[in-house]
């Protein structure tokens, strides 16, 4: 071994503890940390994570300072500011809207598939319910107008005291920017056979050029950390009143997409209160909070993909995997001991 080996090896000896303890003092965390790391190989993309355990407030963070497109994961901050409105009594969620053709956009079209006609109507409880449920993205934009938009949104965070997250466009938008639409035309004129008959004339150059910029776009982005912290602050009642906090989770548990992220390798009946995200460059996400057994409270999980040259499934194993050694950490060492 060199004598530059040696000092190399010595300054990382130094550096690691000083990284875990910071996170919680629990040094065993820097075998869970080297675990994410052999696991995160699997996407074929660069991996960020968030991890706090609840009751304890240990925490891990790998590539926790570093933007991810969040995806669909933006309906959960989406959700906490429309409910902060809710218990403001500026919105009511039996308050009825109509959904008119440019409210159907593309992407879990539910409401692009059954209620392509006029004369639907539909309440803000409904909206917010396909908004995380099964990812709706027309519900999305409708709730997100509903709850004064992506400025508001930040706002609310900001007043949380949660830093790196930021919502700026609805889905349409940030989707037609990763197709490589340029524009989308006002928007009394949308339609989804508009839409794709942009996306038609899109280049496969343009394509390629459009995914690149989006990387580099630090809109609609999240860090683990800021996520992790989101979710915490959710939890523990933080952000909404108890009811809203109440109403929040009850949905997140019914969240039907995604079975093969954080859930995928759990044991039957493990409560996860989620929300996932994807889109088809090479981003896969999945963010929640996971109960542990026999009283060893709960633990934030937020898994963030991107830039990934593998397949949807390798990039969801890693996301599982990844959830399990949490579960599997914490569940056997909940006083971090």
């Amino acid at each position: 071994m060199t004598r530059a080996s040696m000092i190399r090896r010595f300054v990382l000896t130094l550096l690691v503890p000083v990284a875990t303890f910071a996170q919680g003092n629990d040094a065993n965390l820097r075998r869970l940390e080297s675990e994410i790391g052999r696991l995160s190989a699997i996407s074929g993309g660069k991996v960020g994570v968030g991890i706090i355990h609840l009751e304890t407030g240990r925490e891990l963070f790998v590539n926790g300072a570093e933007p991810f497109p969040m995806a669909s994961t933006f309906k959960v901050p989406i959700a906490v500011e429309l409910l902060t409105r809710v218990q403001a009594g500026t919105v009511r969620l039996d308050s009825m809207i109509t959904v008119r053709s440019p409210d159907l956009h593309p992407g879990s079209g539910t409401l692009s598939n059954l209620f392509n006609d006029p004369g639907v109507s539909l309440s803000v409880q409904n909206l917010l319910e396909l908004m995380l449920l099964i990812s709706d993205n027309s519900a999305t934009d409708m709730v997100m107008k509903v709850a004064g938009g992506g400025t508001a949104v930040n706002t609310r965070l900001a007043a949380l005291g949660i830093k790196g997250i930021s919502v700026d466009r609805p889905t349409i938008r940030l989707i037609a920017d990763v197709v490589g639409i340029k524009t989308l035309g006002p928007e009394a004129s949308w339609s989804l056979a508009g839409f794709d008959s942009l996306r038609g004339l899109v280049t496969a150059p343009e394509r390629e050029a459009a995914r690149t910029a989006f990387y580099k776009d630090r809109r609609d982005t999240a860090t683990p950390e800021g996520m992790a912290r989101l979710l915490a602050k959710i939890w523990r009642g933080e952000a909404l009143d108890a009811a809203r906090t109440a109403q929040l989770l009850d949905i997140m548990l019914r969240c039907e997409t995604g079975l093969a992220r954080l859930k995928g390798l759990l044991p039957p009946n493990v409560a996860v209160r989620h929300k996932t995200g994807s889109l088809g460059i090479g981003v896969t996400n999945d963010v929640g909070i996971v109960d542990l057994p026999d009283g060893a409270g709960h633990v934030v999980v937020a898994v963030f993909v991107k830039e990934a040259t593998n397949d949807v499934d390798a990039q969801e194993r890693t996301i599982a995997q990844i959830a399990r050694a949490a579960y599997d950490y914490f569940a056997f060492n909940p006083g971090g001991r």
